[in-house]
């Protein structure tokens, strides 16, 4: 997590890269949401607006933001367009991105913004797999599994993994479109409606109704019950791991959705 600068605060040679690449900037937005990057600003330019996000150079999440850059092609329209990359900008990675006017959805149960983020699931699933050294989902979640129960992981889907609602838009038109690309993986197709559902009981839907509605997914489908089993255990590890490193209250709900789900699995099976 990284501490949010104000356009303003921004140093001096960081701000005047970024003007010379955007153009004349008339005003600046800081937003609050978000937590990886140092900057992230709506601005206004004589070409329209646009959205920027950096982090410094030395930090470990600027890997990240190059993996965001190097799949956005693979991923439009569903993900606004990069418009420009600045790799060091006084110290500064810097992403431009095309401005999407829009809401982050309510995952709340009964909630009318659910249709939408179910089709952007199928619609990332239908998208080809780059030809990119993703992350393998066998290795993300390695440590919570056997050698045996990780291959089961495997498979030829491009995955966001991330579904936190801050990193879905909702824009006027009403097709979501999907943000923060900071962990493309190669996986089974089902692992994203997986991902989702998670988030679905952390904002207060039970197992089965979060089960049931990724289940509208093409890509759930192809789950296999024992297989969804072992990724809802996995993540009990994993989402218990890190609310004990950094106990913030999301994360708490976050493992308490995992064994909430966990423990759906194993009274289904």
């Amino acid at each position: 997590m990284q501490e949010r600068i104000e356009w303003d605060s921004l140093p001096a040679g960081l701000r005047n890269a970024i003007g010379e690449q955007a153009g004349q900037i008339t005003a600046a937005r800081t937003l609050s949401q978000g937590m990886n990057s140092a900057l992230a600003a709506v601005l206004d330019t004589v070409g329209g607006q646009v959205f920027v996000k950096g982090i410094r150079t030395d930090h470990p999440g600027v890997v990240a933001q190059q993996r965001e850059a190097t799949i956005n092609p693979h991923v439009r329209p569903l993900a606004p367009a990069l418009l420009w990359r600045l790799d060091d900008a006084d110290g500064w990675d810097v992403l431009a991105f095309e401005y999407v006017e829009g809401r982050h959805p309510s995952y709340a149960p009964g909630s009318p913004d659910l249709p939408a983020v179910l089709a952007a699931v199928d619609t990332l699933a239908s998208l080809p797999l780059p030809d990119l050294p993703l992350k393998d989902a066998r290795q993300r979640w390695s440590r919570y599994l056997d050698a045996a129960e990780a291959e089961q992981l495997g498979g030829e889907t491009l995955l966001h993994t991330d579904y936190n609602p801050d990193n879905i838009l909702i824009p006027q038109n009403g097709a979501a479109r999907m943000i923060d690309w900071a962990w493309p993986t190669r996986g089974a197709a089902w692992i994203d409606p997986c991902c989702l559902a998670l988030r679905l009981i952390a904002a207060g839907h039970s197992a089965a109704e979060a089960e049931q509605l990724v289940s509208r997914t093409r890509a759930w489908a192809s789950a296999p019950r024992t297989a969804v089993g072992v990724f809802a255990r996995a993540n009990v590890d994993m989402w218990t791991d890190i609310a004990a490193s950094d106990p913030q209250p999301w994360k708490q709900r976050m493992a308490d959705a995992a064994r909430q789900w966990a423990d759906g699995q194993l009274a289904s099976a």
